[in-house]
């Protein structure tokens, strides 16, 4: 809970206007499917879950994300292997770089 309230802060700084969070693969699926986002942060782990079926929905409706994990994310299964991942624990200026190359044109 405390790196949520990390990140969230970090995304404040840095502009973002709204932060939305999701502790179980079934929240967040409900969430993608009720919101329209414009890029998306992905723990690999969501409550002792893989988080593959989350990046799924992100896919099929065209949301840039990037996976986030204190693992190597050398499993991320095919199909999400182009995805980048920033690896934890991050700083402010690799979040803001990632954010950046998201967003991008």
């Amino acid at each position: 809970m405390l790196i949520l309230i990390m990140i969230e802060d970090m995304l404040a700084d840095l502009g973002c206007e709204s932060v939305t969070a999701a502790a179980t693969v079934g929240q967040a699926v409900a969430l993608i499917e009720a919101e329209i986002f414009d890029v998306a942060m992905l723990d690999m782990n969501l409550n002792g879950n893989n988080s593959y079926l989350v990046a799924d929905a992100l896919a099929a409706r065209d949301v840039p994300f990037v996976f986030c994990t204190g693992y190597g994310g050398h499993d991320i299964r095919d199909g999400h292997r182009e995805r980048p991942v920033l690896k934890k624990p991050f700083m402010e200026k690799d979040l803001t770089e990632m954010l950046r190359c998201l967003l991008a044109p």
